[in-house]
């Protein structure tokens, strides 16, 4: 015989959401916090009190949106996350402030990469993901760790080991994230194509990891792919967008030739990292193609352009 405390609960978790309320995996999607984040906020500090159905789902409505999104306000400035509370309720308008926090954590990093000491690069990692979201991370933690990093590594002995090892670790944990974030999102995937030298760029893992942190599946070639040879992939994987990261000069007559073929083949094209900067001038004016110097600007106009696939 059917469960009649099951059903009631269940009809009544479908009518909180046939009322407006919001599942966490769908607040996660429009605020780009993920639902481990949001409930530590909840849990450890109180930021955030969304109702509870009978078998405990969560449930957010408007107003807890807004409230999210007020605390991703002040963590974009750089105010740590246990010092949020009090702010919320005041109607003072966030600052740009320099929090201790983030450059005591940038430095553990910076101290377990010189010490090749994996289980404490994993243990900052996975503290500080439980308490912010993807974005805050890499434009307060990574991004600033990553420039301090390769200034560091600017001919010193022993620098080769300690940058393979370190962009090894943050492949390998990012990698993760997007293969489980990828089976969570159904549709075709954005096609990301390294054309640096050498694999393992950490600016191409890191934008990978906020696209399919914000809803987009992707599929990464890490290993550098000749450009002669994306229309194979284009034709296999048919991506909605072609995401093409070098961090170096390239041959500009010799990609321009190949960009405004791939461009006009139909498919979105964004090239992304400093070789969009060094470029920008000889391929501004190719139609289709728009250049993104960094993950946050990537990710930008990947938005965007989800944007008008849904509106089409």
């Amino acid at each position: 015989m059917p469960d009649t405390h099951t059903a009631t609960r269940t009809t009544d978790y479908l009518q909180a959401l046939a009322d407006g309320w919001l599942p966490i995996r769908e607040v996660a999607r429009q605020t780009g916090v993920n639902a481990v984040t949001l409930r530590a906020w909840e849990r450890r500090y109180g930021l955030i009190k969304p109702q509870r159905t009978p078998k405990g789902h969560r449930l957010y409505d408007q107003q807890q949106v807004a409230r999210i999104n007020h605390i991703l306000t002040w963590l974009n400035r750089g105010v740590a996350v246990s010092q949020v509370g009090p702010l919320l309720e005041s109607r003072e308008v966030p600052v740009a402030s320099e929090d201790s926090l983030w450059s005591e954590e940038r430095l553990h990093l910076q101290q377990a990469s010189m010490q090749l000491d994996e289980p404490q690069l994993d243990a900052v990692f996975n503290r500080m993901l439980a308490l912010y979201p993807v974005r805050t991370l890499l434009e307060r933690l990574l991004l600033p760790l990553l420039q301090t990093l390769d200034q560091r590594w600017q001919g010193q002995f022993g620098s080769h080991i300690e940058q393979v090892f370190f962009h090894s670790w943050l492949r390998s944990k990012l990698g993760a994230r997007i293969y489980h974030n990828n089976r969570q999102q159904p549709g075709r995937r954005l096609l990301l194509v390294n054309l640096c030298e050498r694999p393992m760029q950490p600016e191409l893992w890191l934008t990978a990891w906020l696209a399919s942190s914000n809803g987009l599946p992707i599929d990464v070639l890490d290993w550098p792919v000749p450009l002669d040879e994306l229309g194979l992939a284009l034709d296999s994987l048919a991506p909605p967008a072609l995401l093409l990261y070098a961090s170096q000069t390239l041959d500009t007559r010799r990609l321009q030739r190949h960009l405004s073929r791939l461009a006009s083949s139909g498919v979105a094209v964004l090239l992304i990292g400093s070789a969009a900067s060094i470029h920008a001038d000889e391929l501004g004016d190719i139609p289709g193609l728009d250049l993104a110097p960094s993950p946050l600007a990537a990710l930008q106009h990947l938005q965007a352009l989800a944007g008008d696939g849904e509106q089409a």
